[in-house]
């Protein structure tokens, strides 16, 4: 699917993601136009889905990041979608995962402060509906957040 053009572009691409298009291209050894062309197939193709930013919660005041590991009540048929429908509404819930195993669903949560997170977890999230049950894990420290891929 990919060439080394195209490896190679998405390696420097991701090693810095707020360069220029015209060093990308340099660096990568493309001229600005097949640069463009490239970018573009590689995201019609869903390899790139675009920039986006990564917000830093923390420097907005959000210090408390907790992830919920969440087992549903099976026996009723639409307990994933209406749970998913209902977690998606809750703003500080920053990610949902579905699994297959004994954990369904995972959400990651944000919060300012302890006390904002157990008013967010016994007002909006303890009320999700299909809840089995729940296990929370404190996020203590990020040691590795790396989103590259070695092309």
């Amino acid at each position: 699917m990919l060439n080394d053009t195209d490896r190679r572009i998405l390696r420097y691409y991701q090693s810095d993601p707020k360069t220029t298009m015209s060093d990308l291209a340099k660096a990568a050894g493309v001229t600005g136009s097949t640069l463009s062309r490239r970018l573009d197939k590689l995201c019609e193709q869903g390899v790139l889905h675009g920039l986006r930013g990564r917000i830093n919660w923390a420097a907005l005041g959000y210090s408390v990041d907790v992830s919920l590991r969440i087992t549903l009540d099976k026996t009723q048929p639409r307990a994933f979608d209406e749970f998913i429908a209902a977690a998606r509404k809750v703003p500080e819930v920053t990610q949902i995962q579905t699994f297959l195993g004994r954990v369904d669903v995972r959400l990651e949560v944000i919060a300012r402060d302890m006390a904002h997170y157990q008013q967010v977890y016994r007002d909006r999230l303890l009320v999700l509906p299909h809840i089995a049950d729940v296990e929370a894990l404190m996020h203590v420290a990020r040691v590795k957040s790396d989103e590259r891929l070695p092309l």
